[in-house]
C-alpha cells in the first residue's frame, strides 16, 4: 500500500479504471426498530431520516454530483434505514431498478444484520455474480450494555451469523462503527474496532457520533458530546487507523450530519477540516494503517 490509508476512493479507481462515487439513495424502505416489529423510534442516535439524511433518487443525487465529477462512474448506495427489510421480491425489484438504470455500475445496501436471511442471501448471492455489490452491516458497538443502551434490538451473535453468512457465499461486507457511544471508553472503542477486523469484514466505517434533531439523543443526551474537540477526535481516529489491518478498505473515519440538524458536537460539519487533520497527523507521527495492528 503506497498511501497511509487504504481508502475506498483509491479502491473503487483501481476497481472500475476512474473516480466512482456512490449516490445515496432513498429506497422507501423502513426499520424492524420503527415500526413495531422490534421496537419504536429507531436506535437512540438515529434521526427522522434513518441515517440517510442527505439521500434523494439516483436522478436527483447525480444532478447534485456530476458538476463536481462530470466523468465519474456511479453506484447506487441504498442508505437510510434497513435496506433489506422488506419482502424478497420487493428487494429484487428495487435493486434490479437501480442495476438497470444506465450510469450505475454496482451498489451497496446498508442493513442490520437481524435482516439477513436465507432468501436475502440468495439475492444478494444472485447480484453478485453478475454485479459489482457489497453490503453494510450496521454493528456500531460489540459491547452488549451500549447495545441495550441505544436500543439496538439485537446480540452480538447475530451479527457473527450474517457476516459469515454473508462471507461464506463471497459478499464484501462493510461493517458500523460509532465512536463516542453514551458510557464508552477509549478502550471498549478499540475492542469493538479489533472485533470487527477480526470478524472477516472487508471494510469499515468509523462514524463520529451526532447529537442530531429528531433522535432519541436530543431529549436523553442533548448536551452530550462526544469528543471534546476536533483535536481529540482526530488523534483518536488516528490511533484506530495504526490499529486496522491495511487489508481491510476504509470507507469512512467521521460522521457529518446537516448543519439544520446538527446538535453537538458543533465542529462535526466541518469534515475536511477532520480528514485533513488526521492526514496530518498520521503524516507527523509517521505512521499508517496497520503499523501497530
Amino acid at each position: 500500500m503506497t498511501q497511509p490509508i487504504n481508502t475506498i476512493s483509491s479502491y473503487l479507481k483501481k476497481e472500475f479504471g476512474q473516480k466512482t462515487v456512490k449516490l445515496s439513495i432513498d429506497g422507501g424502505f423502513t426499520c424492524p426498530n420503527r415500526d413495531g416489529s422490534k421496537s419504536y423510534g429507531g436506535c437512540l442516535f438515529c434521526s427522522e431520516g434513518g441515517g440517510g439524511d442527505f439521500a434523494s433518487t439516483i436522478e436527483d443525487q447525480i444532478q447534485l454530483l456530476s458538476e463536481k465529477w462530470p466523468k465519474a462512474k456511479y453506484l447506487a448506495y441504498f442508505q437510510n434505514h434497513t435496506n433489506t427489510y422488506a419482502p424478497v421480491e420487493e428487494l429484487r425489484s428495487k435493486y434490479q431498478k437501480a442495476l438497470n438504470h444506465p450510469l450505475i455500475s454496482g451498489i451497496a445496501i446498508a442493513t442490520r444484520p437481524d435482516c439477513i436471511d436465507e432468501e436475502v442471501l440468495d439475492l444478494l448471492s444472485e447480484i453478485n455474480t453478475n454485479h459489482f455489490l457489497w453490503v453494510e452491516l450496521g454493528l456500531q458497538t460489540m459491547h452488549q450494555r451500549t447495545a441495550d443502551l441505544i436500543n439496538r434490538c439485537y446480540g452480538l451473535s447475530v451479527y457473527d451469523y450474517a457476516i459469515k453468512a454473508l462471507n461464506s457465499r463471497g459478499i464484501k461486507t462493510v461493517v458500523h462503527l460509532i465512536l463516542g457511544l453514551p458510557g464508552e471508553s477509549r478502550e471498549d472503542m478499540i475492542q469493538s474496532v479489533k472485533y470487527a477486523c477480526n470478524s472477516g469484514a472487508w471494510g469499515i466505517k468509523l462514524h463520529l457520533l451526532n447529537v442530531v434533531k429528531g433522535s432519541r439523543m436530543e431529549i436523553e443526551y442533548h448536551d452530550y458530546n462526544s469528543f471534546g474537540s476536533i483535536e481529540e477526535y482526530v488523534h483518536f481516529v488516528c490511533d484506530l487507523i495504526e490499529i486496522i489491518p491495511s487489508d481491510i478498505v476504509i470507507h469512512r473515519l467521521t460522521g457529518d450530519a446537516p448543519r439544520k440538524i446538527l446538535i453537538t458536537p458543533e465542529w462535526s460539519y466541518r469534515k475536511r477540516t477532520i480528514l485533513n487533520g488526521i492526514s496530518a497527523e498520521l503524516k507527523r507521527r509517521g505512521s499508517w494503517q496497520g503499523c501497530k495492528g
